[in-house]
């Protein structure tokens, strides 16, 4: 067993394990954490815990230190001034004519380095603007290209075909794969203009009961089944509905039409052939 500590960026972010050290951490503290970007201000999301090493996929970094009432004020002032680039940089990229939609704009809280997130749909030559910025805000410039689910995931208030917050905005922090296949296995429409979300991308929540449809069906017939009714006879399994673990059985009648019946799964007996 290892004690960690799990942090986030953002409210909405991913939450990442550090090792605390001798710290003792509640939730809500302000921390100073190595990242590949470089020197960050987090807070912490998971208090001190102890946690199974198998569990930690990789090596775990020390925290740099607890964050001061003065820290915390420089970490406000980078903000404004990253509100403040932020429009620069939206102007520049109007007077280069780039084909990008600007996100968002941040510094590394040492302001070594300025962070402007964008989306597009072509590849961007942005070598000019960043020379340009460069040279207006005298510290290194990343601009990064994120995805259309990203640049959801950043912003607040925005709502589902639910009615709800999105899903991205409030508690996932990662992104798993949605297939086309699971909505086939979840009997579901196959208009993917229902089944796509803000991002025009298959809804996350798509995944949400995935487990349990493909754990039903291992244990259900599956389309195309022939079965045994003690009171129809011999019939095709031509769909399921796992939540309800009920299928609907075609029959044929002796003047050769056919006719649907549902059952239970467990009233149908599966023929071996």
């Amino acid at each position: 067993m290892r004690t960690v500590i799990g942090v986030k960026f953002r409210d909405n972010g991913k939450v990442y394990y550090y090792d605390p050290g001798e710290s003792v951490l509640q939730e809500g503290d302000c921390v100073f954490v190595d990242t590949l970007m470089g020197l960050e201000l987090a807070y912490v999301a998971v208090a001190n815990k102890d946690v199974d090493e198998k569990v930690l996929k990789n090596e775990l970094k020390s925290i740099r230190g607890i964050a001061t009432i003065n820290d915390k004020k420089v970490a406000e002032d980078n903000k404004v001034a990253a509100k403040k680039a932020f429009g620069i940089c939206k102007e520049k990229i109007e007077y280069y004519k780039l084909p990008m939609t600007l996100i968002e704009a941040r510094y590394l809280f040492d302001k070594s380095k300025l962070i402007f997130s964008f989306t597009s749909d072509e590849r961007v030559d942005f070598r000019d603007l960043v020379k340009e910025l460069g040279s207006i805000f005298r510290t290194r410039i990343e601009l990064r290209q994120i995805s259309v689910r990203d640049q959801l995931s950043q912003m607040n208030g925005c709502c589902g075909i639910c009615g709800r917050e999105l899903c991205c905005q409030t508690f996932i922090n990662d992104f798993d794969t949605v297939s086309v296949k699971m909505i086939k296995e979840q009997n579901l429409s196959l208009n993917t203009s229902k089944m796509t979300g803000n991002c025009g991308k298959l809804m996350c929540c798509l995944r949400y009961e995935q487990n349990v449809y493909e754990d039903k069906s291992k244990k259900l017939p599956k389309p195309g089944t022939k079965v045994f009714s003690k009171t129809e006879g011999y019939g095709i399994v031509d769909s399921v509905e796992y939540l309800k673990e009920a299928i609907r059985v075609k029959f044929r009648d002796n003047e050769g039409n056919y006719y649907f019946k549902k059952f239970k799964a467990d009233e149908v007996n599966v023929c071996d052939k």
